[in-house]
């Protein structure tokens, strides 16, 4: 496993209490098989995380959205603080490299599901907002969660989206192909193709097909894009 001291680079924060960040790493499967007392877990600071991020988010789209009615604000904070939007951005820093997990759940591919995932990252702000404060957690989700606003909402409605282009674009009905599966029952693996017709437009990969399908279409989507500039 990395040592943290590679994450807090990463992030652009060093830690004064060490035990902090290794706390927000530390899954229930791992606390359980060392004995651990039930509080040294991250879901303690996984829920003191996850109420800064709420603020923090809702500030940043009041501010920057001034003329989006709430009802549209509270659906934007929605799709950018949700558990796959979440894990997104945990894989962009490659969080799961760090997680403390019990044997049961690193042989079940836990360092990839995006519910633990989503939990570590809003555990991470929780210890930032701990040991550095409100400006310091703002930081971190302004820069790795909130930060390319589009690129996100890509992601959560890439499957949405990727279906409008293709009806625009071609009268080829767009598929999504199962290509592999891999693994066993507990820990499978899922390789889609996102097709137009014939056509093959993309590959994605994921624990879920549906994981597999959005992320198909998230780079079918930059694909697009890029052979039209």
């Amino acid at each position: 496993m990395k040592q943290r001291a590679v994450l807090e680079e990463r992030i652009g924060y060093s830690f004064q209490e060490k035990s902090l960040l290794r706390h927000a790493l530390t899954h229930s499967s791992y606390a359980n098989e060392k004995r651990m007392k039930k509080a040294a877990n991250n879901e303690r600071l996984e829920f003191l995380g996850d109420a800064v991020l709420e603020l923090v988010s809702s500030e940043f789209i009041f501010k920057n959205q001034p003329q989006m009615p709430e009802g549209e604000m509270t659906k934007l904070r929605a799709s950018l603080v949700c558990e796959p939007t979440l894990a997104f951005c945990a894989r962009e820093i490659t969080l799961g490299d760090y997680l403390l997990l019990g044997k049961g759940e690193e042989g079940t591919g836990g360092r990839e599901r995006d519910s633990i995932l989503s939990d570590a990252m809003e555990a991470v702000i929780g210890a930032i907002y701990l040991d550095g404060g409100f400006t310091n957690a703002k930081e971190f989700v302004i820069r790795f969660i909130l930060s390319d606003m589009d690129k996100k909402k890509l992601f959560f409605d890439s499957k949405t989206i990727l279906q409008e282009i293709v009806q625009s674009r071609s009268r080829e009905p767009l598929i999504y192909e199962l290509v592999k599966e891999e693994g066993p029952d507990h820990n499978k693996k899922f390789t889609v193709e996102a097709r137009l017709g014939a056509v093959k437009l993309s590959e994605g990969s994921g624990r879920t097909k549906k994981g597999a399908e959005q992320q198909a279409a998230y780079r079918a989507i930059l694909e697009l894009r890029e052979n039209e500039e």
